[in-house]
Protein backbone atom coordinates (compact mmCIF):
# COMPACT_ATOMS: atom_id res chain seq x y z
CA UNK A 1 0.00 0.00 0.00
CA UNK A 2 0.95 3.26 -1.07
CA UNK A 3 1.98 6.12 1.78
CA UNK A 4 -0.04 9.40 1.50
CA UNK A 5 1.41 12.68 1.27
CA UNK A 6 -0.88 15.49 3.01
CA UNK A 7 -1.25 18.94 0.98
CA UNK A 8 -3.41 21.28 2.46
CA UNK A 9 -7.28 19.34 3.28
CA UNK A 10 -7.14 16.81 0.40
CA UNK A 11 -4.46 13.64 -0.43
CA UNK A 12 -2.22 13.96 -3.07
CA UNK A 13 0.09 10.57 -3.72
CA UNK A 14 3.05 11.91 -6.10
CA UNK A 15 5.64 9.45 -7.52
CA UNK A 16 8.99 9.98 -5.63
CA UNK A 17 11.73 10.34 -8.90
CA UNK A 18 14.16 12.13 -7.33
CA UNK A 19 17.13 10.14 -4.73
CA UNK A 20 20.48 11.44 -2.66
CA UNK A 21 22.66 12.00 -5.21
CA UNK A 22 20.67 12.89 -8.01
CA UNK A 23 22.15 16.21 -10.24
CA UNK A 24 19.55 18.73 -11.12
CA UNK A 25 19.00 22.43 -12.71
CA UNK A 26 18.75 25.34 -10.52
CA UNK A 27 15.20 27.36 -11.85
CA UNK A 28 16.48 30.85 -10.71
CA UNK A 29 19.02 33.31 -10.75
CA UNK A 30 20.75 32.61 -7.05
CA UNK A 31 23.85 32.39 -8.81
CA UNK A 32 23.85 28.46 -8.92
CA UNK A 33 23.62 26.01 -12.24
CA UNK A 34 23.97 22.58 -11.45
CA UNK A 35 23.01 21.16 -7.49
CA UNK A 36 23.18 17.97 -6.07
CA UNK A 37 20.45 16.57 -3.31
CA UNK A 38 22.10 15.29 -0.33
CA UNK A 39 19.17 15.24 2.21
CA UNK A 40 15.18 14.81 1.63
CA UNK A 41 13.95 17.04 4.84
CA UNK A 42 11.15 15.24 6.80
CA UNK A 43 12.21 11.87 5.36
CA UNK A 44 11.16 9.19 7.04
CA UNK A 45 12.39 5.80 5.51
CA UNK A 46 13.72 2.36 6.68
CA UNK A 47 17.17 1.81 7.21
CA UNK A 48 19.82 1.48 4.78
CA UNK A 49 16.53 2.57 2.29
CA UNK A 50 17.89 5.41 0.12
CA UNK A 51 15.99 8.73 0.63
CA UNK A 52 13.57 9.56 -2.14
CA UNK A 53 11.90 13.06 -3.13
CA UNK A 54 8.98 14.53 -5.67
CA UNK A 55 7.83 17.85 -6.83
CA UNK A 56 7.21 20.26 -3.92
CA UNK A 57 9.20 18.75 -1.48
CA UNK A 58 12.18 20.72 0.30
CA UNK A 59 15.95 19.39 0.15
CA UNK A 60 19.05 19.70 1.28
CA UNK A 61 21.41 20.65 -1.90
CA UNK A 62 24.97 21.51 -2.73
CA UNK A 63 25.68 23.13 -5.22
CA UNK A 64 28.42 21.99 -7.78
CA UNK A 65 28.51 24.45 -10.77
CA UNK A 66 27.74 28.31 -10.26
CA UNK A 67 29.15 31.41 -8.96
CA UNK A 68 32.51 31.02 -6.75
CA UNK A 69 30.42 32.73 -4.09
CA UNK A 70 27.97 30.21 -4.37
CA UNK A 71 30.01 27.05 -5.31
CA UNK A 72 30.60 24.29 -2.52
CA UNK A 73 27.67 25.63 -0.64
CA UNK A 74 24.50 23.79 1.01
CA UNK A 75 21.32 25.24 0.66
CA UNK A 76 17.70 24.11 1.31
CA UNK A 77 15.70 24.14 -1.79
CA UNK A 78 12.72 22.69 -3.32
CA UNK A 79 11.93 20.43 -5.92
CA UNK A 80 9.75 22.86 -8.81
CA UNK A 81 10.26 20.05 -12.11
CA UNK A 82 10.96 16.08 -12.26
CA UNK A 83 11.26 14.24 -15.13
CA UNK A 84 9.20 11.14 -13.80
CA UNK A 85 5.85 11.32 -14.57
CA UNK A 86 3.36 11.24 -11.84
CA UNK A 87 -0.41 11.08 -11.23
CA UNK A 88 -2.37 14.33 -10.67
CA UNK A 89 -5.51 13.93 -8.67
CA UNK A 90 -7.74 14.85 -11.51
CA UNK A 91 -6.46 11.68 -13.69
CA UNK A 92 -3.93 13.62 -15.82
CA UNK A 93 -0.58 12.45 -15.95
CA UNK A 94 2.42 15.12 -16.24
CA UNK A 95 5.87 14.52 -16.85
CA UNK A 96 8.82 17.80 -17.56
CA UNK A 97 11.80 17.59 -19.24
CA UNK A 98 13.97 18.25 -16.77
CA UNK A 99 14.45 18.13 -13.06
CA UNK A 100 15.14 21.24 -11.48
CA UNK A 101 14.55 23.05 -7.88
CA UNK A 102 15.02 26.86 -6.44
CA UNK A 103 17.24 27.38 -4.06
CA UNK A 104 15.58 29.18 -0.56
CA UNK A 105 16.11 29.77 2.85
CA UNK A 106 14.77 27.55 5.79
CA UNK A 107 11.34 28.65 5.70
CA UNK A 108 10.86 28.37 1.96
CA UNK A 109 11.70 32.50 0.71
CA UNK A 110 13.42 31.80 -2.59
CA UNK A 111 16.86 33.45 -2.55
CA UNK A 112 16.39 34.25 -6.13
CA UNK A 113 14.68 37.32 -7.42
CA UNK A 114 12.93 35.13 -10.68
CA UNK A 115 12.19 31.97 -11.62
CA UNK A 116 12.99 30.67 -15.12
CA UNK A 117 10.34 27.84 -17.01
CA UNK A 118 7.83 26.02 -15.79
CA UNK A 119 7.00 25.09 -12.03
CA UNK A 120 4.53 22.25 -11.07
CA UNK A 121 0.84 23.25 -10.04
CA UNK A 122 1.94 21.57 -6.73
CA UNK A 123 4.93 23.47 -5.94
CA UNK A 124 2.60 26.33 -6.35
CA UNK A 125 -0.03 25.77 -3.83
CA UNK A 126 2.41 24.48 -1.11
CA UNK A 127 5.22 26.74 -1.33
CA UNK A 128 3.12 30.10 -2.51
CA UNK A 129 6.45 32.96 -2.49
CA UNK A 130 7.53 30.87 -5.01
CA UNK A 131 4.29 30.87 -6.84
CA UNK A 132 4.61 34.55 -6.59
CA UNK A 133 8.26 34.77 -8.63
CA UNK A 134 7.38 31.94 -11.25
CA UNK A 135 6.60 33.09 -14.91
CA UNK A 136 4.96 29.85 -15.39
CA UNK A 137 3.10 26.98 -13.46
CA UNK A 138 1.82 24.08 -14.88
Amino acid sequence: MAKRKSVGRTQVHITKGLIVGTRLRSADNSGARIVQIIAVKNYRGRLNRVPKASVSDMVVVSVKQGTPQRRKQIFPAVVVRQRSPYRRRSGDWIQFEENAVVLTNEVGDPLGSEIRGPIAKEAAEKWPKIAHQASIIV
